[in-house]
């Protein structure tokens, strides 16, 4: 597995339950999903080289 740097997050309840109840319908961790929404969103806005992006999102099939 890949180096992580761990960190504290604080988030207000409505926030962490929202989360929670997302990453269990995407059966991922609360950790993993805050990990892919961070990604995600990092890949849109251009700010993550396209080398680690393509290694943490799965190539999509066209047809």
């Amino acid at each position: 597995m890949a180096d992580r740097k761990p960190f504290l997050l604080r988030l207000d309840p409505a926030t962490f339950d929202a989360l929670q109840r997302w990453a269990g319908d995407d059966l991922r961790s609360l950790n993993a999903q805050i990990e892919f929404l961070l990604r995600q969103a990092l890949a849109q806005a251009g700010r993550l080289r396209r080398a680690a992006a393509a290694k943490k999102e799965p190539r999509r099939r066209s047809g």
